[in-house]
């Protein structure tokens, strides 16, 4: 081969490079990417902390705000008053906020007795954090906040806390 067609050959690598990630953001972004990761969710038989299995049907249909969390990380911890204030306030808005613990039980029900909310919490254990890598928590790092549409697409994430302003805008724009 000579010198043109090798530049041919890294010119054409390097934009079919640039397109797949472009096309990677584009899927994300649009939620297209998200189906899967939101069947598995649904479809995990989440257990409350008193080891009772949720009803995962009655979340289909509803804007979920999904809050995975540990009560080792203060971050959660300080962001779960005003989860549980926009709990309320979205709460006729077909709107449910769902906090999955990555943490065990017992330091789940023990946190809940000292820090009560109002949404339910469900123990998510490595299954939780391997479906919170699969919903778009690349860094696999706590709290990581996911908002689902009533169509079981996948609307907005933040990893890190969130602001109370911001999780309003994001549940207003996928109502």
């Amino acid at each position: 081969m000579n010198r043109r067609q090798w530049i041919i050959i890294v010119v054409i690598s390097l934009l079919a490079l640039v397109s797949g990630v472009l096309t990677s953001q584009w899927i994300y972004k649009t939620g297209l990417a998200s189906d899967p990761a939101v069947k598995a969710f649904l479809e995990n038989p989440w257990q409350t902390p008193d080891g009772k299995v949720a009803n995962t049907q009655e979340w289909q249909g509803k804007v979920l705000v999904v809050n995975f969390w540990a009560s080792w990380c203060p971050p959660c911890v300080e962001e779960m008053p005003t989860l549980d204030k926009l709990q309320q306030e979205f709460l006729k808005q077909n709107v449910l906020f769902v906090g999955i613990g990555i943490d065990s039980p017992s330091n789940i029900r023990e946190f809940l007795e000292k820090t009560p909310v109002s949404y339910p919490i469900m123990i998510g254990g490595l299954q939780g954090s391997n479906l919170s890598k699969q919903m778009g928590n690349s860094q696999g790092a706590l709290p990581y906040t996911i908002i689902i549409n009533a169509k079981g697409k996948s609307s907005y994430s933040k990893l890190g806390k969130i602001s109370e302003d911001e999780l309003r805008n994001a549940i207003k724009s996928a109502l």
